[in-house]
Formats: C-alpha cells, structure tokens, sequence
C-alpha cells in the first residue's frame, strides 16, 4: 500500500462518516502544507464556503507552525460566531488527528465552537 492510497483511504472514510450523519450542520476543513494552514467553514447544501482563515497572509512576528494553528483556529473562530456558526463538522481530510490538526480543533473548542 502506497503512502497516496492509505491517505486517500483516510479521507474517503472520514467525508463519509461526515456526509452519512444526516445532519444539517456545516462542515468544517482543513488543509495544512508544510509552512501554512488553512481553514473553512462549508454550506455543503448550497455549495458555498461561509467562512474562510488561512496563515498565508499572517503578518504576525511567529513563524512557527504550532502557534500559526492556534492563531488561525481564533480568527476562524471569531468569523464564525459573527456569523452565529456555532456547531460544525470537522472534516480533518486526510490527516491525523494529532500535532498541527489537533492544536487546531482544541484551540477551535476553547473559542466557542462545537465540534
């Protein structure tokens, strides 16, 4: 088995188990490269992305990645409840749910959203 195959697994399981719950909650993705992270809150019934926060355009002074999640996870965070998103589906795609991926869910949790 291929490293592409086991990640294409992954990710096919998890969309399922988000798009298999039946619920109309937004779903919640996220993207990470090696240098940055992006995030965005999608309307999967209408096709359109709500709220979107990503590190590219970070001017912060603090070029590591841990705290790069931690502050694109507030800014998500903070988008979504001015838009009264509260409850969302994260959709951690094809990765873990450990290190980048899960500083950022925590972090999402602290500032007030359900996940």
């Amino acid at each position: 088995m291929t490293k592409e195959s086991s990640f294409n697994r992954r990710k096919r399981r998890v969309r399922n188990s988000i798009r298999n719950a039946k619920n109309k909650h937004l779903r919640l993705t996220v993207f990470r490269s090696s240098k940055h992270i992006y995030a965005q809150i999608i309307d999967d019934l209408h096709s359109k992305t709500l709220v979107s926060a990503s590190s590219l355009k970070d001017k912060t002074d603090n070029k590591k990645k841990m705290n790069l999640s931690v502050h694109v996870a507030g800014i998500l965070a903070k988008k979504a409840l001015e838009k009264k998103i509260t409850k969302v589906y994260f959709d951690r795609g094809s990765y873990k749910y450990h290190g980048r991926v899960k500083i950022f869910a925590e972090t999402l949790k602290k500032n007030g959203l359900i996940i």
